[in-house]
């Protein structure tokens, strides 16, 4: 599998922390992807021009990163990361709503870093970074039933990992005491370290 990716994107590093955790090689494809320009290499196999974007070895085409993360793990005969029966839900849900406080803190970052700044919405910014802090409290809860890892854990982990990366002013370890200790665990294994953001 190729993968158009960017090294800074959350969305990419859960591809590639469920690659690693399987075993699965992603030769990785660069990049120009941008909200306002968009990279017409990608739009060519991914109208919406976003990473990450898959293209399998016929020729065809993957995107969304749970779509890929799907995908992969019917790939390989280990330990899979979407469980059976009703784990699978909860692991389901926990990747909506890891990509739920991404997808705020995407706006959030554009907002402040690409918006100029006499066009800057005060009100929508706070709106998001509302999002951020509810979805984090709720994740503080789902961390006390943390057991085995799964593709729900790992979206986790990649979205408070984005916080420190794009946010490091944000606190968000206060009073969420159970998810830092998560993910200060998690944040140790193999394919976290392996896969740190960078840019």
């Amino acid at each position: 599998m190729k993968l158009y990716h960017s090294p800074a994107s959350p969305y990419v590093r859960k591809v590639m922390i469920l690659a690693h955790e399987t075993g699965q090689k992603v030769d990785k494809l660069g990049s120009a992807a941008s909200p306002v320009n968009r990279d017409k290499t990608i739009v060519a196999h991914n109208p919406t021009g976003k990473v990450p974007t898959a293209i399998l070895d016929d020729g065809s085409t993957l995107y969304d990163s749970r779509v890929i993360c799907a995908w992969l793990d019917t790939q390989h005969a280990g330990t899979k990361m979407y469980p059976q029966g009703h784990a699978l839900f909860s692991a389901l849900r926990r990747d909506a709503l890891a990509e739920g406080l991404l997808d705020a803190a995407l706006l959030a970052r554009y907002e402040t870093a690409m918006r100029p700044a006499d066009k800057c919405w005060p009100e929508w910014l706070k709106g998001q970074m509302d999002k951020i802090d509810s979805s984090l409290d709720t994740m503080n809860k789902d961390a006390e039933s943390y057991d085995t890892l799964d593709a729900g854990w790992i979206a986790m982990g990649c979205a408070v990992a984005y916080l420190d990366f794009r946010f490091p002013d944000l606190d968000w370890r206060k009073n969420r005491n159970t998810l830092a200790q998560w993910y200060e665990t998690i944040s140790q294994r193999d394919s976290f370290v392996a896969t740190v953001p960078e840019g």
